[in-house]
């Protein structure tokens, strides 16, 4: 009896020291004021010296502050249950199959197999055909760690080798590797410098298969060391050639934070897609099969083409939202590739258009209906459209064509883990052998949707997930989370972990804001650049929905994001502090003054402004969170989570923010701040760092929430 009571006494006193973790001593923290003009405006930055991970005082600045974070974290009453708990439910998850390729007659897959560290890939003769299933390579056998991941991977058109790109501690800078798929031996040379979270990478195979085109960042001495990850570039390599022998094809021309996709045609055509940053904006160029080094510009930026797909059948098919915000399908013949040659195959329809995918005289369709999607199928001849039975609240993340007339689609919901479908032009899709499945029973929880009328009257779709029979009281615990940006959409999706809440009595609410594209172009137009007040207004909004329909309360209200998410964290925490209780911002941006200035910020200009605009500097200056935080507010408890390796998002954004918030806030909760030295902005970290991160982030949400663990 006296044991239990020393336990329970000491569970409370680790729960006060959570709870009171911001009035025990955070590190100490120097403030160094440096002043900035910016078209009149003078203003004041206190911790622009965490800005330098290179100096020994900021890592030891960071050390501090996860020794702090770790302390609290760990003391968390049901922590080590609670991580067991994660792991048995991540670990008991049966593979997933995602990233599909067909080639050679054949299906080649990246598979997610736990306890792996990291997915690997695999080749199978069909999506029914599990028991043929090779494995090409595993990174788990390269970096028993998991430090290795694999960030995308191209066969060659007959399926005999595979270009590869990996990188280390989810640091998205990776090199090409050649694997030969009998063997899966490392084949020719390593081609360096093609992937960067800056303007992502790209390859495409010749289709003779003796070639290769690839994206190439500039080497080291051709550039300053500054534009080392911009000016990205097309060029090729021959098979059995040194790389001194590879030649440049295309990409001077393009803009500094130019981001290209490359595809090929089997009859030859080359198509390079180039982002102007992250903005939205695309131009498309063009060379024959007979062009041999004559390229077109098919369609500028103003176009407003979105996509395009070679058709396999003479034609390239595009995704216009050129007077169709919500998308439109055209083709134009490749034999005479011009914009005024296209024809109209699907005007603008209700939904969203998402994907495309043609194969045997059919061009299959996802469409977002504000979230959920819906999936239609066009004959190329009639163009008459019937849709495609999908399950209630689902979405389609994949179309993906295979042999004749084969299509298979990647669906899941919020209760339905992912499954491939085969999709048919005639009766209902037919789930194949490539599903997940999860020992979990999803059969207890519901998901409705909802809307939120933002501050112009905007009506906000909410997708509001809890088990049956919830009462409206007040009193659940809830996460909201958002992200309204880039023209991302946030789509219905199975996580398993997110039982865990669920099974506690917590709500779990997913806002489709504006910013993202649930609803179009236009949807995304109303929450970027100098409207992206409306994002932040759209989540108070959710917030203020969710309370007054009784589903939580502030006292039990979390909110969480990540990346441009973290930057709504920010937005909300300092706009609106009084509506939450704690805050999950993750890998997130915070100071809008100096984002721009990062290698991967300068890609952000064309999403969220620069400076150098007055009305797009005064725009981000009213919102940026590092700037809007007042001294001697009660702000809600917030745990920020970044990673060492982050490409994306300078850390340096989660540091200064964390900084400025333990020196305002007085009322006692913790401002803490996480580091991973073994992960970036999230992609490519392994297993182990998944489960780990969860833990703490579920620890600190249930323990600020007040919610006991079993």
């Amino acid at each position: 009896m006296k044991k239990m009571q020393v336990r329970i006494l000491a569970g409370a006193l680790c729960a006060l020291a959570l709870a009171h973790a911001g009035a025990q001593p955070y590190p100490a923290t120097a403030r160094m004021p440096v002043q900035d003009s910016y078209h009149g405006v003078t203003i004041t930055d206190d911790y622009r010296w965490l800005e330098d991970f290179s100096k020994p005082e900021v890592k030891a600045w960071v050390a501090a502050q996860n020794k702090l974070s770790r302390a609290a974290l760990d003391a968390v009453p049901g922590r080590a249950a609670l991580e067991e708990r994660i792991r048995g439910l991540l670990n008991s998850r049966s593979s997933a199959y995602y990233g599909l390729h067909p080639a050679g007659g054949k299906w080649f897959a990246i598979k997610m197999q736990p306890p792996k560290q990291q997915p690997l890939l695999v080749l199978l003769d069909s999506p029914d055909a599990l028991a043929s299933e090779k494995v090409v390579l595993d990174p788990n056998v390269r970096a028993a760690d998991g430090s290795l991941a694999i960030d995308f991977y191209v066969p060659s058109p007959d399926g005999k080798l595979v270009a590869v790109s990996m990188s280390e501690k989810g640091s998205e800078d990776g090199s090409v590797h050649l694997i030969e798929v009998a063997t899966g031996k490392q084949v020719d040379v390593v081609i360096p410098r093609v992937q960067y979270p800056t303007g992502g990478g790209s390859v495409a195979w010749a289709p003779d298969g003796k070639s290769l085109f690839y994206t190439r960042y500039p080497a080291p001495g051709e550039r300053a060391e500054a534009e080392l990850h911009f000016h990205q570039e097309v060029w090729q390599h021959r098979l059995g050639q040194p790389l001194s022998a590879d030649r440049y094809v295309i990409g001077k021309e393009f803009p500094r934070i130019g981001a290209t996709v490359l595809s090929v045609a089997r009859s030859g055509e080359q198509l390079a897609v180039v982002a102007n940053g992250d903005g939205g904006e695309h131009a498309f160029y063009l060379r024959s099969a007979k062009g041999r080094g004559s390229w077109q510009r098919l369609a500028a930026y103003e176009d407003n083409i979105k996509a395009a797909e070679f058709g396999n059948d003479g034609w390239l098919y595009l995704l216009s939202n050129k007077d169709a915000p919500r998308g439109k399908i055209l083709r134009i013949p490749l034999a005479k590739p011009a914009l005024k040659n296209a024809q109209v195959l699907l005007p603008q329809t209700e939904g969203v258009l998402q994907h495309m995918e043609v194969n045997g005289g059919k061009l299959f369709v996802s469409a977002l209906l504000g979230g959920p999607s819906k999936l239609s199928v066009v004959d190329l001849k009639t163009r008459a459209v019937r849709d495609i039975e999908l399950p209630p609240i689902s979405s389609v993340s994949s179309l993906k064509g295979g042999g004749p007339g084969e299509v298979l689609a990647l669906v899941q919901s919020y209760t339905e883990p992912a499954a491939w479908w085969r999709l048919s032009s005639e009766g209902k899709p037919v789930k194949t052998a490539m599903a997940s499945t999860t020992p979990v029973d999803f059969s207890d929880i519901e998901v409705k949707r909802e809307f939120a009328t933002s501050k112009d009257g905007t009506k906000v779709p909410l997708n509001i997930v809890h088990r049956k029979g919830l009462k409206l009281d007040g009193s659940n615990p809830t996460i909201l989370n958002g992200y309204g940006g880039y023209n991302i959409s946030q789509t219905p999706g199975f996580s398993v972990t997110r039982k865990l809440w669920l099974e506690r009595g917590g709500v779990y609410v997913i806002a489709n804001l504006r910013g993202g594209g649930e609803y179009g172009e236009a949807w995304h137009l109303a929450g970027n650049l100098t409207k992206k007040q409306n994002v932040f207004d759209d989540f108070i909004a959710a917030a203020e929905h969710v309370i007054a329909r009784g589903y939580s309360s502030p006292a039990k209200l979390a909110i969480q994001g990540g990346s441009n998410g973290g930057l709504l964290m920010g937005a909300a925490l300092t706009q609106r502090p009084e509506l939450f209780r704690a805050v999950h911002a993750s890998v997130g941006i915070y100071d809008m003054m100096r984002i721009e200035l990062d290698p991967n910020g300068a890609f952000n200009v064309t999403e969220f402004g620069t400076v150098k605009d007055k009305a797009q500097f005064e725009a981000l200056y009213a919102y940026s969170p590092f700037h809007r935080v007042k001294d001697g507010t009660a702000y809600p408890a917030v745990l920020f989570t970044t990673g060492d390796h982050d490409g994306r998002v300078n850390p340096a954004q989660s540091r200064k923010m964390t900084a400025r918030l333990q020196a305002a806030d007085p009322s006692g909760r913790p401002i803490l701040l996480r580091t991973s030295a073994a992960s970036g902005h999230g992609m490519g970290s392994s297993l182990d760092e998944t489960i780990k991160l969860q833990t703490d982030t579920f620890s600190f949400l249930l323990q600020q929430l007040g919610v006991a663990q079993p």
